[in-house]
């Protein structure tokens, strides 16, 4: 396993996380002496693409949200070859089924991540596009799933799941567990100039949303959550905070999520961010007493697993596939991903002695440590790789 190819839709870190674990795991093999490189549909002069450490064929742009090219099968067949594997990240677009047109009678061996877009959530939240996905199923990704040397999936409950969003369902399944890497250290005044930009949290207890501002992650479960908490909670010196980082899926939904803030009064103590990156999103986690995510479908959860990695406990929905492990590590709070589920989060943190938030901080690191090391996904990934070659 010394050449590997990744194809994606995108590589804007807008679409999420799918393309924050593609760069992570690639610079690990990077390191460990492979050649990685990655096809995207992509236009050549995205900013996103410059600069990154690995070469980028961006086959782009295209015009459809399915994302076809006529630019991508016949690159993949003239190039597909030169690599042992290739990896097709995500699903319901055509760079998944050009990879099966490509190679289903080639020796190239191929997998797939579904990076959780099996999910049943989907079909009971939108059965409309559901209906319209079986339509596209049985002739299509059906197929590549099929076909495929193995379907990656991040979690057993990633894996369990899967089974259930349609009935035509055959595949070789793996589970690997994703991973992230370590975060940077610390420079030299980082936090102090993130509060220059956000002085409204100087001395505040940060409860940190970061993550796409998006129906699917229970931010209303959240602000109703937020709310009833910090009015419950015992006076301090350091109130309580609510820091909603991340860009917002549509402004509608923002302008909503913005009304709600109103109408409980919350304006002063709830600042949105916007999208972060770099020494702003590490400052941003490290000054957060916890880190929340009340999600109604996480099939990982790069955001959750950063903030482990930063020593910041997580308050998470059961619906955040790695809860499990989360909690078999006490790095964390996990309840179900309602109302009363959210309430119960922030009120149970809120109510926890220092010295216990403080030992669950000491456990959220070794939780990153033991459980989701990027450079441990790599070992996984080249087993599993030797196993079903």
């Amino acid at each position: 396993m010394n050449k590997l190819l990744h194809v994606i839709r995108s590589a804007d870190p807008l679409g999420g996380g799918p393309i924050e674990v593609v760069k992570r795991l690639a610079v690990e093999h990077i390191n460990r002496g492979r050649q990685v490189e990655v096809v995207t549909l992509d236009p050549p002069n995205s900013p996103w693409l410059q600069d990154l450490p690995f070469p980028t064929h961006a086959l782009g742009p295209v015009s459809t949200k399915y994302g076809y090219s006529r630019r991508l099968l016949p690159w993949l067949r003239a190039h597909a070859s030169d690599f042992d594997w290739v990896i097709v990240n995500g699903l319901w677009q055509y760079t998944g089924f050009a990879v099966w047109r490509a190679l289903r009678h080639s020796s190239t061996p191929y997998v797939v991540f579904p990076h959780g877009m099996l999910d049943p959530w989907f079909k009971r939240r939108y059965p409309l596009k559901h209906a319209k996905k079986w339509l596209y199923w049985p002739w299509a990704e059906y197929r590549v799933l099929r076909d495929a040397r193995a379907v990656l999936f991040t979690s057993e409950d990633e894996r369990r799941m899967a089974r259930e969003s349609f009935w035509l369902y055959s595949c070789h399944e793996e589970v690997i567990n994703y991973g992230t890497a370590p975060p940077p250290e610390e420079t030299a005044g980082e936090r102090a100039r993130f509060l220059e930009r956000f002085p409204e949290l100087q001395g505040k207890r940060v409860v940190l949303f970061l993550g796409r501002i998006h129906e699917k992650k229970g931010c209303e479960l959240l602000i109703n959550g937020f709310a009833k908490a910090r009015r419950a909670a015992p006076p301090s010196p350091q109130p309580w905070h609510l820091v909603m980082a991340g860009p917002p899926a549509t402004a509608s939904y923002q302008r909503r999520l913005e009304r709600l803030v109103i109408a409980h009064d919350l304006s002063e103590h709830v600042t949105w961010i916007g999208m972060l990156s770099g020494e702003s999103k590490w400052a941003a986690l490290r000054l957060s007493d916890v880190f929340a995510l009340p999600s109604h479908q996480e099939n990982f959860g790069v955001a959750v697993v950063e903030a482990l990695a930063c020593s910041v406990p997580v308050l998470i929905s059961t619906k955040v596939n790695i809860w499990r492990e989360i909690l078999a590590e006490g790095a964390g709070i996990a309840e179900a991903d309602d109302q009363n589920g959210t309430d119960q989060l922030l009120a149970r943190w809120m109510s926890l002695p220092p010295a216990t938030q403080l030992r669950m901080r000491e456990k959220a690191r070794l939780c990153f440590t033991n459980r989701f090391d990027v450079r441990d996904t790599a070992t996984r990934l080249a087993v599993i790789f030797e196993k079903i070659a």
